[in-house]
């Protein structure tokens, strides 16, 4: 019950950082991790959507879900204030 309420908790705070400019680490296993900043676009019921640019003008959107921040499989940090989002 108690990982309902943190995955609740985690929703919560990322609702407050829509349209924020975010730094966004995923670890893709093998002691690889993808360090990249994009903004927080949008939240649904069970993911999150971060849309990312390149230096070529290319839009690209990923999703997360609530879960990979709660495995700390990817970790978020809001760039106007160095704020992190994660559990406690």
């Amino acid at each position: 019950m108690t990982e309902k309420s943190n995955l609740f908790q985690i929703r919560k705070d990322i609702e407050t950082c829509i349209g924020q400019k975010i730094q966004l680490k995923a670890n893709k296993g093998r002691k690889k991790a993808f360090i990249k900043e994009g903004i927080l676009e949008n939240t649904y019921p069970s993911i999150f959507v971060v849309k990312f640019e390149n230096d070529y003008e290319a839009t690209r959107r990923v999703s997360y879900s609530y879960t990979d921040i709660l495995t700390k499989a990817v970790e978020i940090v809001v760039c106007k204030d160095n704020r992190k989002i994660h559990v406690s």
